[in-house]
């Protein structure tokens, strides 16, 4: 639900991005897990920043160039896991427009992908 407190502990790049969401009434939940296979097919648990449920993807908070984002890119397009990264230390004035661009893509491959399985199932 839009406009949802915020976390005592949340990092000041994702409490930007929180707001940003509230400011624009995206529905959103804070870290919700997500179940993963990693690069040895090990089950994981892992939580990303954000879940935009009307978008049903994630959203990950970049706020550091130290940590390895590819590999978290990496492991969730195997697990056809829809995510988002957002660099804020490197995108600072870019990154809302690079959400909003990364969300219509993402919706749009969606669409395409569930309209695709609805023409199968009416061809039988």
């Amino acid at each position: 639900m839009p406009g949802k407190e915020y976390y005592n502990d949340i990092e000041k790049s994702e409490l930007i991005v929180a707001q940003y969401l509230n400011e624009n009434g995206f529905d959103w939940n804070y870290e919700t897990p997500v179940f993963v296979f990693d690069e040895k097919k090990r089950p994981r648990v892992w939580t990303p920043d954000f879940y935009l449920p009307a978008f049903q993807m994630y959203v990950e908070v970049c706020g550091s160039k130290d940590f390895d984002y590819e590999y978290r890119d990496k492991i969730y397009k195997k697990n056809d896991i829809p995510v988002v990264f957002l660099h804020l230390y490197k995108d600072k004035d870019e990154w809302q427009k690079w959400l909003r661009i990364k969300i219509v893509e993402m919706e749009e491959e969606r669409h395409h992908k569930v309209m695709s399985y609805v023409k199968k199932l009416l061809l039988k």
